[in-house]
């Protein structure tokens, strides 16, 4: 027998040889599935992965980050904005850089996106005896801190011998690019076996391609889609982060038109629909727009594309009031298919979508117009509000949120949060990128972006994960190179200041992005929340305490050791300018759209801070969330509400 050609490396070298020659395929298109690595070096991966990556930069650029938490989220965004078709490599030592990693590859499989973590680990030979930042647990002798990835990935492999990596490489990339499976993929090296060399087969670094599939659905379960929504009074549509990964958005469209259902988006289906048409009513749920939220609570027939319906969407499941509602689902993946006990369909967004529309033209299916009228009706009146929540130039009344805390401070704000926003829509071009994670933003974007004509807005909110908005623009911006674009991190302080460091990243990469911050002193959304629920406002919002604290005697601590005082004085401009940015404070809105204007096509990073009123808030969306007051309190506030919730709560359903 001839023998198998070999080649000899360390396990480190045959990693990064493999990931440069691996390609998917989507619809035609081929691309490098992981064209880059992001990483921090230490003891754990420096002599390993480190020397790899050097010896092999041609093929496999490297970057170089701040902090391990947000290369994930870089990744996250790289792969968000490629549609799932490619991603990034993420490195880091044993140890604290292994676990900050660890939140990102909760975000990656909680939303479905693919990304490759290589965290070093404890060595697998033990000569060493107890190694530095190794876990020592009393009965679980090769249990170390990376097994802490386990829950939070859908691919999980230690190698503890470098063959191993001729099964582990190709179930890696088969996580990757599996539409129902994909999330976090976690390679855990070992720090010895990285550096240890094996003499490979050639043929396993020979380029390989992926093919994204797209499942076809069953003829059955649509035909049986097709007659629940043809005897539909009501019919509405749902569209999920599904439709926006399947290029699904014109067959959208089109099932749209012949059933005659308003279309609403989840979060991640924001921009779902591209095309502005009756239909289109925008966001759902807790921050959706309130006759989106009337829609579905009187739809009959609910088809729901590509969403997995968290309670953010569904009110809890409140929202669908209709006492015969019934509800239909595409999903590719099972275990979602059948949320709200949903009549499901098993497959590609895109293709179960053209399948669906053909069924229902065969049956001859007409949108009903007095549906059609009552949507009209109540869009044009969100219309109207809408407008005048976002106009910049309307002047907004302060003294009517300043009886929402115990402490007021005055601000020299004169814009809203919601106002910001407007003057980030006036500027928004086609081909522009907005992105948002956390607190009071996402929600916003959510209600009042137009994100049609290829606006693209990314709101990551499956996780809610504060920190992700600047090294999610940064990867927007390396999978959208595009200068003319504009990619906007939108941010609240309260998030700029958790996590601030990859500016250093993106100006050391002369990455163009924009990052909007509203300045509102506070982690305002959760004050809100907090007012809803406890009364009384307490540690959301930044303020100086005004005596110092008693910690030697916890029980005299008087209540003006509360953060009670004025706001904290906190210049953000100087923080970015200092970490790379080119900072500037715009205090109203002429002199945003100046700043936005005078920034547009700026080859690094910039940043503008624009003071809003606190707790000025879009108007609401009509919607319960069930967020429990204490059954049981001596604060005055506490029983009121928790009585109202619990006759509130009698709008929660049980959808089987």
């Amino acid at each position: 027998m001839p023998r198998t050609a070999t080649i000899r490396l360390t396990a480190a070298q045959a990693v990064v040889t493999y990931l440069s020659r691996q390609y998917s395929v989507a619809d035609g298109e081929r691309r490098r599935l992981v064209p880059a690595t992001l990483g921090i070096f230490g003891h754990g991966n420096v002599a390993g992965l480190g020397q790899a990556l050097d010896q092999l930069s041609e093929t496999m650029p490297f970057v170089q980050g701040r902090n391990e938490q947000a290369l994930v989220h870089a990744a996250v965004g790289f792969a968000k904005h490629s549609r799932r078709r490619a991603t990034l490599a993420v490195t880091a030592s044993i140890g604290p850089g292994a676990m900050n990693m660890v939140t990102g590859a909760a975000l990656a499989t909680i939303n479905r996106l693919p990304v490759l973590l290589l965290p070093g680990d404890t060595y697998a030979t033990r000569h060493q005896g107890p190694v530095l930042q190794q876990l020592q647990h009393p009965t679980d002798a090769d249990l170390t801190v990376n097994d802490a990835f386990r829950p939070v990935s859908r691919f999980f492999d230690r190698i503890t011998r470098p063959e191993q990596l001729l099964t582990a490489l190709p179930a890696a990339m088969r996580t990757l690019v599996d539409p129902v499976e994909t999330g976090a993929v976690v390679l855990s090296l070992p720090q010895d076996v990285q550096s240890h060399a094996y003499d490979f087969p050639a043929e396993l670094f020979a380029e390989r391609d992926w093919v994204i599939r797209r499942p076809a659905p069953d003829a059955d379960e649509i035909d049986a889609v097709a007659a629940l929504l043809a005897d539909a009074k009501k019919p509405m549509i749902i569209a999920g982060g599904g439709v926006v990964y399947s290029d699904a958005s014109e067959e959208l469209h089109a099932l749209s038109a012949v059933v005659g259902a308003p279309v609403a988006e989840t979060f991640g289906g924001k921009g779902a629909v591209q095309t502005r048409a009756w239909w289109q009513v925008g966001g759902i749920g807790l921050e959706g727009t309130p006759a989106t939220n009337t829609l579905a609570n009187e739809a009959d027939v609910v088809l729901t594309v590509g969403s997995r319906l968290t309670d953010f969407a569904t009110g809890s499941h409140s929202i669908f009031a209709n006492p015969d509602v019934r509800f239909a689902s595409i999903n590719v993946n099972v275990h979602d298919a059948d949320r709200l006990g949903a009549v499901g369909v098993i497959g590609d967004a895109r293709r179960s979508l053209a399948a669906l529309t053909q069924a229902l033209m065969a049956r001859d299916v007409h949108a009903n117009p007095s549906w059609r009228n009552r949507v009209e009706e109540l869009a044009d009146a969100w219309a109207i509000e809408r407008a005048e929540a976002l106009d910049p130039d309307q002047l907004f009344d302060k003294s009517a949120v300043a009886a929402d805390s115990d402490v007021v401070t005055t601000t020299d704000a004169v814009l809203t949060q919601g106002q910001v926003i407007g003057v980030l829509q006036e500027h928004a071009r086609a081909g522009d990128v907005v992105v948002a994670a956390a607190g009071g933003p996402p929600g916003d974007l959510q209600k009042v972006w137009d994100a049609t004509d290829g606006r693209t807005c990314h709101l990551e909110f499956g996780f809610s994960c504060m920190g992700f908005e600047i090294p999610a623009a940064m990867g927007i911006r390396m999978a959208h190179p595009d200068a003319s674009a504009r990619i906007t991190a939108f941010l609240g302080d309260g998030t700029f200041l958790m996590a601030p460091t990859e500016l250093v990243t993106a100006a050391q990469e002369g990455l163009p992005i924009t990052v909007v911050i509203p300045e509102n002193h506070g982690y305002q959304v959760i004050h809100r929340l907090q007012m809803f629920r406890s009364g009384r406002e307490f540690g959301n919002e930044f303020r100086y305490r005004t005596e110092p604290l008693a910690l030697a005697d916890a029980t005299e601590v008087d209540s003006a050791a509360r953060l009670s005082g004025d706001y904290l004085s906190v210049d953000l401009v100087k923080v970015a300018a200092g970490l790379g940015a080119m900072a500037v404070r715009a205090g109203t809105a002429d002199e945003l759209r100046a700043a936005l204007d005078d920034t547009r096509g700026h080859e690094g990073t910039v940043v503008i801070v624009v003071p809003v009123i606190p707790h000025a808030d879009l108007p609401p969306a009509g919607v319960w969330w069930d967020v429990a007051p204490a059954e049981v309190s001596e604060v005055t506030t506490v029983p009121a509400l928790r009585a109202e919730y619990e006759h509130d709560r009698a709008s929660q359903r049980w959808f089987g």
